[in-house]
Order: C-alpha cells, then sequence, then structure tokens
C-alpha cells in the first residue's frame, strides 16, 4: 500500500515537472519573438526647418471706441413737435433734430420782448435829460438796470427756445430713434445716438515690461470677426501717463481709419504692436509639434545603417524644443532645433522615438503664415 502511494506521489510530481518544462519553454519562446519584434516603417511627410525674418509684434485684446460718441438727450422738458432726422443717416454740427413745443416760451417773448423796447425808450429818453442835467444820476441808473433786466428775460426765453430746438453736436451717423411724434421729452431723457465713426479709436492694454517698447507713432494691425480676412492699420496716439495699480498694465491708444464705416464702437479687436526691429526666427509647421505637459517636442529624420540588412533607412528620433509666437501654419522654434533639419511634419501623436519610417509627401498640406478661411 504505502509502496503504491510513494509510485503515485513520484509520478505526479514528474508529471507538473514536465507541464512546467512546456510552460517554461513557451514564456521564452514569446520573449524571444518579442525581442526580435520590431514595428513596421510608418509612412510620413516631413518638412524642413528653415530660418525666417519676422516682424516683432506685441499682441493685446482691445476695443474700438468713438472718437466723438454721444447720446443725445433733451434739456428742458417738452412736447415733442417735429422730428427732423431719419435714423440711420448721417448729420452736420447744427443739423436740427427735433423741435418741441415752444409756443408759450414764443408768446412770453413777445411779452418781454415789449417790456424791453419800452425800456430801451425809456433809458434812451432819461440819457438825453441827462446830458442836459435836467434829473438825477439815480433815475438814469434805474431805468438802465430796468432795460438790462429786460433784456436777460429776453435772453432768458430765448435760451429756453433754443433748447427745444435740439441739434447734432457734432457730424457724425444717429442710431436707433428713441422718441416718438408727440411725447412728452422728460429732461435729460435720451433722444438718438450720435456717433462719428472716422476715424475710430482703438483702446487696449499691455504690460509694464513694454512701456520701454512703445511710443507714439508706432503702427498697429487690427483684426475682428466681423471683418473676416481683412487687417486695417493704424497709429498709436496717446499713452496713459500712469500705469494701472492694480493690473501693472498701461492703457494704450490707437486710431485707425475707418472712411466706410465698417468698424463700429464697442467692437472687439485682436490688436499687434508692429515694433521697428525684426527678429530672426527657425520656424516649422505647427502640426509637426507634439504638445505634451512636460514639454513640447518634434520627430527628427535621421540616417542609420541597419546592423542586420546592412542597408540605410530613416529613423526617428524624437526631440524636445522650446517654442515661440505662432503666426499662420508656423510657430517658430527658441531652442532644440537647427536650421535645415528635416522633420515630421503631420501625424506625429501616433509616432515612437526610434521608429522607422518612409518618406511620402504625396499628400503632404501647403502651410502659410497667412492662411485663408477658403484654405481650410
Amino acid at each position: 500500500m504505502k509502496k503504491r502511494l510513494f509510485l503515485a506521489v513520484i509520478g505526479l510530481l514528474l508529471l507538473v515537472g514536465a507541464l512546467g518544462g512546456v510552460k517554461a519553454l513557451q514564456i521564452r519562446s514569446m520573449i524571444d519573438q518579442k525581442s526580435k519584434f520590431t514595428l513596421p516603417p510608418e509612412i510620413v511627410t516631413t518638412a524642413t526647418s528653415r530660418s525666417d525674418s519676422w516682424d516683432a509684434t506685441l499682441t493685446a485684446i482691445g476695443s474700438l471706441t468713438a472718437v466723438q460718441g454721444v447720446t443725445v438727450s433733451a434739456e428742458v422738458s417738452g412736447k415733442v413737435t417735429h422730428i427732423a432726422f431719419t435714423p440711420g443717416s448721417r448729420v452736420q454740427a447744427g443739423d436740427l433734430l427735433i423741435r418741441q413745443d415752444t409756443t408759450s416760451e414764443e408768446a412770453q417773448l413777445r411779452s418781454v420782448e415789449t417790456a424791453a423796447a419800452l425800456a430801451k425808450l425809456n433809458l434812451d429818453r432819461y440819457t438825453g435829460l441827462l446830458a442836459q442835467q435836467n434829473i438825477a444820476q439815480s433815475l438814469y441808473d434805474n431805468a438802465e438796470a430796468e432795460y438790462k433786466q429786460a433784456m436777460a428775460q429776453v435772453d432768458t426765453i430765448r435760451a429756453t427756445i433754443s433748447k427745444k430746438n435740439i441739434r447734432a453736436p457734432f457730424a457724425g451717423r444717429l442710431g436707433i430713434r428713441l422718441i416718438n411724434l408727440g411725447q412728452i421729452l422728460k429732461e435729460n431723457e435720451p433722444i438718438v445716438s450720435l456717433q462719428n465713426l472716422d476715424p475710430i479709436f482703438v483702446d487696449f492694454l499691455l504690460p509694464q515690461q513694454h512701456l520701454g517698447l512703445i511710443h507714439k507713432g508706432l503702427s498697429i494691425r487690427i483684426k475682428t470677426d466681423a471683418l473676416p480676412g481683412q487687417i486695417l492699420t493704424g497709429k498709436i496716439t496717446t499713452i496713459n501717463p500712469e500705469v494701472d495699480s492694480a493690473t501693472r498694465n498701461i492703457r494704450i491708444q490707437a486710431t485707425v481709419a475707418n472712411e466706410q464705416e465698417l468698424l463700429r464702437p464697442g467692437l472687439f479687436v485682436n490688436v499687434e504692436v508692429v515694433l521697428p526691429q525684426r527678429q530672426n526666427v527657425i520656424v516649422i509647421p505647427a502640426t509637426a509639434v507634439l504638445y505634451a505637459p512636460y514639454s513640447d517636442s518634434v520627430f527628427v529624420l535621421r540616417q542609420t545603417k541597419n546592423e542586420q540588412t546592412g542597408q540605410q533607412e530613416t529613423v526617428l528620433s524624437q526631440q524636445f524644443v522650446k517654442l515661440g509666437e505662432k503666426r499662420g501654419d508656423y510657430v517658430a522654434v527658441i531652442s532644440g532645433l537647427k536650421e535645415g533639419e528635416a522633420i515630421v511634419s503631420t501625424g506625429v501623436f501616433k509616432l515612437r522615438n526610434g521608429q522607422t519610417a518612409v518618406v511620402n509627401n504625396e499628400l503632404s498640406p501647403e502651410f502659410k503664415l497667412a492662411p485663408q478661411p477658403q484654405d481650410n
């Protein structure tokens, strides 16, 4: 009995050992296959890093404001009897906009003008009598005061009538009409917006460290999604004398011609201040960069010799770079890449360091510094 049990245990151990040996051979075979496995060559498009000269610029976000802009409002209360303007039209300085009811003021004006005329006759009469020394000086002084007081009343009523004939304070374009015929206007009630649109101001902010680079007369370029594809130019006309203590930014104002009135106050714009000097940069397509939180990188093409076949092959070498400004389809490289190096231009997210590649530029896109919407 014991002998049979012993033989069974020995047989079981031999079986386990045989199975373990077979499994070990399978694992070793798999390891050998993995060590010999190489990724197939990846088909890539390429570009060459090149040197270029770019304008040195400072970028900012700006907003448009009118050179002159106001909401015309009523100075005194009164009923609207005549509307003389068309909404959205251009007006010149002094053009009549609306007329308010002035019937009571005109009646008062006739009364005080009559009183003023009588006071003038009395003053003239007393002037002659005083010259003949037939009246006291005090009587002449009273007559002169009465005449001046009467004329002051005339001027007051005329001023009230003038205020009820509301005119454009300057030339510009009118907005939407905010009143109606027959409406009783209260003091300071808005009537219509009036904006002088040519030229137009661009207000923007720059950090204080750029204060030494900017001065009046520098050119600017602006772009807005309201005018896609258009770049407008202007000049810096005002630099605020103080820096904002809360944000450490300096407020700058530029003037842009707006003859066709395509730009309107309140529009958001992208601003580029063009500095006098130019900068030499190494540029590559922006799609050639593998962006990552730890660092950005590109894949450079290197020619190496295959030890097994003895043939030349193209190998991808991942190289970290420091990037600068981006313009159009290109981005500037500050460091990490030399001029004339061949790099992969598209599809870099699927590549690995040391992978072999085959170059095929038949489907390579065309890269531009100033792409247009129709290029998409």
